[in-house]
């Protein structure tokens, strides 16, 4: 599980950079970035595992950390195998390996992966990781899988939609289950006033944002001195790479809620939800689809 940015954090820091531009880009400069980006992620693994925002403890003592919409969604994985994109250091992987899946986790930074190798061992639970950079996964992994499974603030990180969902329908077998769940772009498009109103302020899709680093994570205090690149993609822009790439869309679901409070005004529900004290259901949080190949 990856998650997001504080908004106004983000885009006091972040400097647009024209998306045509972008695309112009030769392919050195963008491995340039995603390296850029996993020397940031390896130095958030140990920030983050130390965190009460990811109670690695409770994790230990037999906590689950996947939410309940998507294991409601993805529905039973009993003896199904199942690929976690950008994992992290495994939390989500492994819970989804303690709900019977045959589970491998896969993440660019080596750092990350190093940590989940170790907790999976500890535990003695039977997850896999691989480190890879998404796009280099067919040549590290010639499998297919039951499932896809990807969650919370991954698609910033991504460059190349369209290439992302290529590597979804190679890893699926025949018949097989993709399955995010994301924060909604629509929120980015906002920032919040003095008076506690959401007014639109920032473009929605089709642009990159740099970061020049030295501040902290949305888990912990210790400040990340890496820098980062992250892009910014409609939800239009998603679904139609996934249906590119060959995959047949079962649903898009979107949720006037969060698992995160990004927002000051916002208020954790019963359910432990964060949604806004006004107007909630005038605002898409986040979004999940299921698809098949």
């Amino acid at each position: 599980m990856l998650l997001p940015w504080l908004p106004s954090f983000r885009r006091d820091l972040a400097h647009a950079v024209d998306h045509a531009q972008a695309n112009q880009t030769g392919l050195n400069e963008l491995d340039r970035r995603l390296e850029t980006n996993r020397d940031n992620w390896n130095e958030r693994t140990p920030v983050h595992a130390a965190s009460d925002f990811y109670d690695v403890e409770g994790f230990k003592a037999g906590d689950i950390t996947l939410a309940d919409i998507e294991r409601r969604e993805v529905g039973d994985v009993s003896d199904k195998t199942l690929l976690h994109l950008q994992c992290h250091f495994g939390l989500d992987t492994m819970s989804w390996s303690r709900l019977g899946a045959v589970a491998t986790g896969v993440d660019f930074s080596e750092v990350a992966i190093e940590l989940a190798r170790s907790l999976n061992d500890e535990l003695g639970l039977d997850a896999r990781f691989i480190r890879s950079n998404i796009y280099d996964l067919p040549d590290a992994l010639d499998e297919q899988f039951d499932i896809v499974f990807t969650s919370y603030g991954v698609l910033t990180w991504l460059p190349d939609l369209d290439g992302w969902a290529e590597v979804i329908y190679k890893q699926l077998r025949p018949g097989g289950t993709f399955y995010i769940v994301e924060f909604h772009p629509f929120t980015d498009v906002f920032e919040q006033s003095d008076s506690g109103d959401m007014v639109p302020t920032y473009g929605y899709q089709d642009h990159e944002l740099f970061f020049e680093g030295n501040e902290p994570s949305y888990a912990g205090s210790h400040p990340i001195e890496s820098p980062t690149y992250e892009w910014q993609h409609g939800l239009g822009e998603i679904v139609t790479a996934l249906v590119k790439a060959g995959l047949r869309i079962e649903f898009l679901h979107e949720f006037p809620f969060n698992s995160y409070r990004i927002w000051p005004v916002s208020e954790r529900g019963d359910d432990g939800w964060w949604r806004f004290t006004k107007h909630n259901d005038s605002y898409p949080q986040m979004f999940s689809i299921r698809a098949t190949k």
